[in-house]
């Protein structure tokens, strides 16, 4: 069985950004739900405890202090531990904004894994939620305000992953194009001609708004999504190199074992060996 408490409300997918569900949940030992199908964006962060969440034919193994992201209309399963079940907390929201949304929190299908070290914030948020759960526009702009404080926490943990290129439209989408293509073997040319400049102009305003050249920019984005990748999923080295756009294994383990000091298959090891922070 599952202690929850949830609240969930109508869906109107006609407004700009409409929160559909907030929630804290103490799972029982191995409890799953799903296979389920969402018609809105649902956040989910992990406050105790451990727990798989699988989507896409992949699946994440999940630790306090982590969290995922469950897009509309993909099929997803998530299950507590069986020796350390999760305690976790999620809010939903739609509207015409919420994609734009999601993608500027650095989450995508790709990419729904994100780490924070906020937990009592993001609690709080949720709580003060649920405990604003009244009819009345005091209570609606209580908990609205509450949902965007909660989004900025995920957006702030999530800088290493996605750096803040805000203040140039030309930038934001060779942003986007990159973090959506990023398995595929870029070129700084391609992703100029994307955007409609010539690769010398692109390249020096790339580096004004980001701080890096494209090409380190592609080069820390890959190595900062395996990291995260060998943290949160049990796929194997090689297959992880292959989706963040390495053309071989080999390549991958050196630049990541010159960059943090050990093989990805060692890091891993060390994750695992971690101590639950929830745990003191």
């Amino acid at each position: 069985m599952e202690q929850a408490i949830s609240v969930d409300k109508p869906i109107y997918e006609k407004q700009t950004l409409c929160i559909n569900a907030f929630g804290h949940s103490v799972a029982a030992p191995c409890h799953k739900f799903g296979p389920a199908v969402r018609s809105y964006y649902l956040i989910h962060y992990i406050l105790e405890g451990k727990g798989e969440f699988a989507v896409n034919n992949t699946t994440y193994r999940l630790t306090a202090g982590q969290g995922f992201l469950i897009e509309p209309n993909y099929q997803t399963v998530y299950t507590a531990d069986r020796e350390d079940p999760w305690t976790y907390i999620w809010v939903g929201f739609c509207g015409e904004s919420a994609g734009q949304m999601v993608s500027s929190l650095g989450l995508s299908q790709e990419q729904p894994i994100f780490s924070s070290t906020e937990s009592e914030k993001l609690k709080g948020f949720v709580m003060d939620m649920i405990g604003h759960n009244r009819s009345g526009a005091a209570d609606s702009f209580y908990t609205f305000g509450a949902l965007c404080l909660f989004l900025s926490v995920v957006a702030d943990s999530n800088r290493d992953i996605l750096p803040r290129t805000e203040g140039n439209t030309y930038i934001d989408q060779a942003v986007t194009y990159i973090r959506n293509h990023i398995s595929e073997p870029l070129q700084v040319e391609e992703i100029a001609a994307y955007v409609g400049l010539n690769r010398s102009y692109f390249c020096t305003l790339f580096k004004q708004y980001t701080g890096r050249t494209p090409l380190k920019y592609m080069q820390d984005f890959r190595l900062t999504k395996a990291r995260h990748m060998l943290e949160s999923s049990c796929l194997s080295v090689s297959t992880i190199a292959y989706s963040c756009g390495y053309q071989r294994p080999e390549s991958l383990i050196h630049i990541f074992r010159q960059k943090f000091g050990v093989s990805p298959a060692v890091y891993r090891k060390q994750v695992l060996l971690r101590p639950n922070p929830a745990q003191f």
